[in-house]
């Protein structure tokens, strides 16, 4: 993305790749980490607050250095299922659409809606192509473990976009075997998807493979923003989008525990700002967040890919953008500053916003 007072500049995928060989300059501190009186670490970071003109209203660090997406970019993916038609298709619910947007712990909820939902589709768990792991939720991984079970796909975090994607690959009448290769439909479908909503050309973008195996594209992380933005205010999309974008907001918001968890950060603020804030986490201390009332896009990059210092800042600029209500900052505020806690149960420290980290 270009300095806040000019929109965004169509990145040469060429530049791109020579930018990224240039040694970064250092990031500011955002978040202080404090034990007793002193400050013991920091984590420093990125930021941008974008509109749909590609303005950027708010920011620290660079915004234009390339970054992973990660999970973050989950409902942007999940655009593909519905605006192609596969979600009516296959009646696929809005507590359905949530899931395919989650990166979510395992709880029984995920799981058993993830396999219903590939029952109905003809299809089994044995089709997920995104591995298995123990619940993240960990009453969930003790009862499972208690009863002499072993995790299946169903129970990878990343489940429910899976089924999506194998649904896109049914309605596609593509092979469900491979939906996960860059060169398959349903990928390919993202990826232009991906590219109307960033701005960018992405097919010569940097190229990795997320944990559950699907490709990831690098990019600015002031374009992240950019595609919240426009996730949150399609109006310069086509119709179909701008539909399918207001579906997969409101069955965020009205399905809140199938994004996270009952335990999560994004399951929390959603439901405290009751969708007003349609915030997603990815690995590697990325965040991103959509604002439908403002038409705005957050995304957040901690340089050394910590959780804890992503969900602080995030929190804060939901605070700074007017967000948080005196309801919400109330249900909130151990998110806001979380306390850091000992063995013996004792608050010992803080994790907080650095000072005019967010100004």
């Amino acid at each position: 993305m270009c300095p806040s007072d000019s929109p965004p500049e169509r990145h040469d995928p060429g530049h791109e790749q020579a930018v990224s060989l240039l040694a970064p300059a250092d990031n500011p501190v955002l978040v202080e980490v404090t034990r007793g009186t002193m400050v013991e670490s920091r984590h420093r970071g990125a930021f941008a607050v974008c509109d749909t003109e590609g303005r950027v209203l708010l920011s620290a660090g660079d915004v234009e250095r390339t970054i992973y997406p990660r999970s973050a970019i989950k409902p942007l993916q999940a655009l593909a299922l519905v605006e192609t038609g596969a979600a009516e298709s296959f009646a696929v619910s809005d507590a359905e659409v949530a899931l395919a947007c989650a990166s979510h712990d395992g709880e029984p909820l995920h799981a058993e809606a993830a396999q219903h939902w590939l029952q109905r589709i003809g299809l089994s768990v044995a089709d997920l192509e995104c591995g298995a792991h123990w619940p993240y939720h960990e009453p969930s991984l003790r009862t499972l473990a208690a009863h002499g079970g072993t995790p299946t796909a169903a129970h990878n975090n990343c489940s429910g976009k899976h089924s999506g994607f194998l649904s896109l690959a049914q309605h596609l009448r593509a092979p469900t075997a491979g939906y996960i290769r860059f060169e398959h439909p349903v990928q390919q479908s993202v990826l232009g998807i991906l590219e109307m909503m960033t701005g960018l050309d992405l097919r010569d973008a940097p190229r990795g493979i997320d944990g559950c195996g699907i490709p990831q594209y690098g990019m600015p992380l002031g374009n992240l923003a950019l595609a919240f933005a426009r996730f949150a205010e399609p109006n310069d999309q086509p119709e179909r989008r701008q539909a399918a974008c207001a579906r997969i907001r409101r069955s965020m918001a009205e399905h809140p525990v199938m994004v996270a968890g009952h335990e999560r950060f994004c399951t929390k603020v959603i439901a405290a700002t009751q969708g007003r804030a349609l915030v997603k986490t990815g690995a590697e201390g990325v965040f991103a967040a959509a604002v439908p009332e403002l038409g705005l896009g957050v995304a957040v990059k901690i340089d050394d890919g910590q959780k804890r210092a992503s969900e602080v800042v995030m929190a804060g600029l939901l605070n700074r953008l007017g967000l948080l209500d005196e309801g919400a900052r109330q249900v909130l505020a151990p998110l806001l500053e979380p306390p850091l806690v000992n063995r013996r149960g004792e608050t010992v420290g803080v994790i907080r916003l650095a000072p005019e980290a967010i100004t």
